[in-house]
């Protein structure tokens, strides 16, 4: 597959031409006593997430998928066998509301992607189910991405991609576990 994460896409130039630790030192500078610790990360983690958002959702539309459908089919696929979540638990798993797995989950059902099924967890659940269909797309398409997403971070070596992982991974989990 071809790498399409091209540079000339993105103002890396523009980026680059304000580092964090300037900005940083501008604030510091204008409003003294603030703190801007927070600057020198932040910044730039949003930064490559706008960047790589942006890239994720031109790649989604090349492979005919959009960003919510895809959240839903890998999400069930990833369940494993017999590839069926309740949408209490499809809404746990991907952070969104049970309104918009609703809406998902309608326009997937549609498009013949998944089906609603009584769940066996209670009376009152409903179950989601991958169809052949769905289940045929959301292995191309993840496939196709993520050897795209692999290509993109590939400009890491495998130590730097490791010890980014688990820095990542420890501010995602006290992050998260802050909103509890």
């Amino acid at each position: 597959m071809s790498n399409d994460f091209e540079a000339d896409n993105y103002p890396i130039d523009q980026a680059a031409s304000w580092p964090a630790a300037d900005i940083a030192r501008s604030w510091e500078r204008e409003l003294p006593g603030v703190r801007t610790e927070s600057i020198e990360i932040i910044t730039p983690i949003w930064r490559i997430a706008k960047v790589l958002a942006d890239d994720r959702r031109r790649t989604l539309a090349k492979l005919g998928i959009d960003p919510s459908t895809l959240d839903l089919l890998s999400v069930i696929r990833r369940a494993g066998a017999p590839y069926e979540l309740t949408t209490r638990e499809i809404s746990r798993r991907t952070l969104v509301t049970a309104g918009a797995v609703s809406q998902r989950v309608a326009r997937a059902e549609r498009e013949g992607l998944v089906e609603r099924v009584a769940s066996g967890v209670s009376r009152r659940a409903v179950g989601v189910r991958l169809t052949d269909r769905g289940h045929e797309l959301i292995e191309g398409v993840v496939r196709e991405l993520l050897e795209h997403e692999a290509e993109v971070v590939g400009v890491l070596g495998g130590e730097e991609r490791r010890v980014l992982a688990g820095i990542l991974a420890g501010l995602e989990g006290k992050l998260v576990s802050s909103e509890d």
